[in-house]
This record gives C-alpha cells, structure tokens and sequence, in this order.
C-alpha cells in the first residue's frame, strides 16, 4: 500500500498544528461555532445531535493492520468503543470530545491517516472495489489510478470550494463492485483505457452517470479528469444547494454538450503540466505489489471434511469468499452484520482482532467496503478454517454476506442532524426477523439499503429494497423503493406503494419475500431478477396487509 513521502508527512503536521489552534480558539470563546464550523468541516469533524463526530479517511478503503488497530485505540480511548464503517469506505467515531480532536488527529498521522476530504465541497475520497488487486475477474488493479487521484484532489486550489461535494469511483473488474454510475464521476477501467461516466448520484434527485467518454489513456487520465471539473466547477448551480451536484448540471447542459464543452476545455489545458509522468505512475504503482504469498499446501479434502463437520463454516465459504486471482487463495468478507446489531458498527475489540487475521492470515492487509464491511484480500486456502474459528471466537463469523441481513444503513436520527428517521433501529428490527440462517440462504441474493433521510447516505435508490426514512407531520414512515442495483446492470429504485410506520415494516418485507418466493422460475432466480421480469407492480399489493 501507499507510503506517505516526505511532502505527505509535512503537509498532514501542518495542517494538524493549524486545526490544533483553531480548535484552542474555538475551546477560548475566540471563534464562535459558525466561524468555527467551515474550519472543522475542513478537517473532517462534523457537529451531530449528541456530539461531535470525526470522520476519518481510509483512502480507497485500503488500510494495515497497524492503522486498524489505532481505529480500535481511538474507539477504547475516545470514543464509546465502537467505530462506524461508512458508505464511502471511511470510518466514523460518533462520540468525540472537541478538546481530544488534536490528539487524535496527531496519533492518526503517525500511521499515516487523515480527516482531510471527509467533508465540504471538495473532491472526496476515491472509492474503489474493496477486492481490487486481488479478485479473480479484474483486468486491472484500480487502487494505484485511485491514490493518483487523490493525489492530484488533495488541496487542488482550484478544487477546494466547489460548488458541491464530488465523488470519483473506480472499478477494474468486469462487474462493478464500485457503483460506479451513482458518483459524480465513474471510471471504468478497460484494456483500452479509462470509459468516463459523468452525472450519477443519489440524493435528493437519483441519476445515474452518462457515459461522455471511452479509452481516455492512463497517462492523460488527470488532464481530462480536469476538463471535467472545471466545467463543472464554472457553471455548477452555487445559487441552489437542490441544484448543485453535476448530476444537475449534466440534465441540464445534456450529456452530449457537456461532453463536448469538456473536449473544448481539454483542448485549452497545458497537459503535460497537469498529467502525471510515466516516471511518477510507475512510482505509484511501485507501492501496490501482490503480496509475498506463502507456499501453503491446499488439501482441498481437508476442507470438505471441516464443511461437513462444521455446517457454519460450510455456510461461511459459501457465502463470504471471492476466487482470487491465484487459485490457492480466496478473499475473505468479514460480515459487520451479525444478527440483531447496526451494520458497519464495530467494536475496539472487534477492530483488534481483524488486524490480528489480517497478520496472521492476510499478510497484514483490510479493505473497507461501500457495503460496510471489512475485507481481508488474500487469504490462503489452507487458512481459512483456522482463520474461520478465530473470527467466530470475535463475533466476526456471520455469514451473511449479500444476503438479506446484509443491510446498508446510515446512522439516521440516532445520531445524523441531517436525519428525518432512525435507520439504525430499523435494520436491527429486520435484521431479527430474518435471522433464520436457512431462511436468509433460501431467499438468496437481496439487497436492502436504508436511509433515514433523502440524502442517501444509505444508498436506498439503489437497493433491491431500498428503504427511505421520511418525516410525516412529525411521525417517522418509510417509503419502501424496488428495483435498484448500483451494480454494471445500474437502476434506480422506484417508489412502490404507501409509506409505512417503522412497526409494520419487516411484516411488510416479509410478505414481499414470501411472495417473490412463491413467483420465482426456480431457486437460481435471484428477487431482482424477479423484479425485473414481472415488474414492481406485482409486488405492490404484498407491502400492506389485505384489507
């Protein structure tokens, strides 16, 4: 993975020494909150309904055990022993004290982390396939063009005050595990180049991105990457925060003009002071070797005997391995998902022991995915069921992985200031009454994301379920969307049926699934693909009881 250079090191201190003293200004009574609130937002920290939060970048969602293990630190000592694992591949503690961020913010640095870019209107964390470098399917690791890019973004003056937050996604693989068409901007990257997809988004008007451009070379990836901006950044609605994502700039202008005005901007760039050289894109993908795998002997009837013996660990393989590009490796979905408890949360204990996996049978490396979990990406095979034990040992076992309990969530009301519902407690309602292993297992595939306001953090526009949390004249209900998928077959969910109170919502979801139980050609027909080929509305009349 990436190591900071010289210049990363002094930039992170300088800026950590600057929001030190605005911070003691601030504790003074020198700044009032709304001068201090542009200078913490800067600096990832945010003001929520009960305390302040910290957000903390994990850059494409690539981290060491060792930074791992500062996360459980940070959750034991500051925090109320929990971390958040976030939609944008970053991590969250909800309980922060204001006078503590300096110290944090320092021992963060000393492994080579930050909150720059976690919030305001900026280029935001790159995200990227959580398996990138590892999945069998790629045809290109993604992660060195990511720290390119974050790069090239990390206080681009240009780019500091745009006029909405911005959000890059990468994918390398021939299936998009980066949702790439609900970002700002999407990049797929093919044998011929980079295929650019501009205008998706979720929020409070869903798009999914255009495709502007195909086979924009590596070497002149950031020069177009600029062009994009900068029309963007020119006539970005900053009159209308409803209207300022480019997603609206986009409809508006057209995908085919805005196309075209970026292809004038191109051409007006000095490329080669921007575009980085084949000297510097070397460098970079110098820092992401495969690992030094280890010859470990694979009895694959070694295997089948402990699947026999041990039908959680059988489920687990089933469910929570991907094929690696080597075929005596796997990787390995640490589900933070176990029954009845908030997705993406987990606790310092918990972080501890999957840096202890990641050294012990994952060369030391995590991934952090846009679904809330965490990753090791290399796993030999002759581990996995020592590894297995080790994380049921931790409550790390579940063996859900995309599966219906497999829920995305945002913090929702219980902690956002944004929020108009709880999401938290919704998703540990349907979380319970879906509990049943071979239930879950006969179901198959499902998706449910879960949003407690239109903002989206939980990305319900693209759920197979999605769940949106509105406020009806002081009562919490929820829009219930079918249809979505950020995946390479992207769709926007739609709104289907009446909103429902929070109580009656797993009953709702349950006849929705006994249904689509009853209506699939067989068991390998997945609910979407149900969907799809019968439409939403035979599935409208299941959401409420018959009258």
């Amino acid at each position: 993975m990436y190591q900071y250079d010289q210049f990363d090191h002094a930039m992170v201190a300088a800026r950590n020494a600057e929001f030190k003293d605005q911070v003691a200004r601030r504790l003074s009574g020198e700044l009032s909150e709304d001068q201090f609130k542009p200078l913490r937002l800067m600096n990832g920290l945010y003001l929520q309904l009960h305390a302040y939060m910290l957000r903390i970048a994990v850059p494409y969602g690539v981290l060491s055990s060792r930074q791992m293990r500062t996360f459980a630190h940070i959750a034991r000592t500051y925090d109320r022993d929990f971390g958040h694992f976030t939609t944008r591949q970053n991590i969250q503690f909800n309980w922060i004290k204001l006078a503590d961020t300096p110290q944090i913010l320092e021992e963060l640095a000393a492994v080579e982390m930050h909150a720059i870019q976690t919030s305001g209107n900026c280029i935001r964390n790159t995200t990227t396939d959580q398996f990138a470098g590892a999945a069998k399917d790629e045809l290109d690791d993604p992660r060195p063009w990511a720290e390119l890019i974050r790069q090239w973004s990390t206080f681009h003056p240009e780019f500091t005050f745009l006029p909405r937050k911005f959000k890059i996604a990468i994918t390398g693989a021939t299936r998009d595990r980066a949702a790439i068409r609900v970002h700002d901007i999407g990049l797929q990257l093919t044998a011929n180049g980079f295929d650019v997809y501009v205008g998706g988004g979720m929020g409070r008007t869903p798009h999914l991105g255009h495709l502007i451009k195909s086979g924009v070379p590596g070497e002149k990836l950031l020069s177009y990457l600029e062009a994009a901006l900068r029309v963007y950044n020119r006539y970005g609605r900053r009159d209308n925060i409803y209207k300022a994502r480019i997603k609206i700039l986009v409809s508006a202008l057209g995908p085919q003009e805005y196309a075209r005005q970026v292809e004038e901007e191109w051409a007006t760039l000095d490329q080669a002071q921007i575009d980085a050289p084949h000297a510097e894109i070397a460098r970079i993908k110098s820092f992401f070797p495969q690992p030094n795998y280890a010859d470990k002997a694979f009895d694959a009837a070694a295997i089948e005997r402990a699947k026999a013996a041990d039908p959680g660990f059988a489920r687990w393989m089933r469910n929570n391995t991907l094929a690696h590009r080597r075929d005596d490796h796997v990787s390995v979905t640490i589900s933070l998902k176990p029954t009845g408890m908030p997705p993406g949360d987990a606790s310092s204990a918990q972080m501890d022991a999957m840096a202890d996996a990641a050294d012990a049978f994952g060369y030391g490396e995590l991934r952090v995915s846009h679904e809330q979990n965490v990753i090791l990406p290399h796993v030999a095979k002759a581990d996995l069921y020592e590894l297995y034990r080790q994380l049921d040992q931790n409550g790390l076992s579940s063996a859900n992985v995309g599966k219906i309990t497999d829920m995305i969530a945002c913090p929702g009301l219980d902690y956002c200031s944004l929020a108009n519902a709880r999401a938290i407690p919704l998703a540990q309602d349907i979380s319970n009454r879906f509990a049943d292993e071979g239930l879950t297992d006969k179901i198959g595939d499902l998706q449910i994301k879960i949003s407690g306001c239109i903002n989206a953090c939980g990305h319900h526009h693209v759920g197979h379920i999605g769940i949106l949390g509105v406020d009806k004249q002081g009562e919490e209900f929820y829009q219930i969307l079918l249809g979505g998928r950020a995946d390479e077959k992207a769709a926007l969910g739609v709104i289907t049926g009446k909103g429902l109170s929070a109580e009656a919502v797993p009953a709702a979801l349950e006849r929705l699934v006994n249904l689509y139980l009853e209506l699939r050609t067989d068991e390998t027909e997945r609910f979407i693909d149900t969907v799809g080929r019968l439409g939403r509305e035979a599935f409208a009349g299941a959401l409420h009881e018959p009258a």
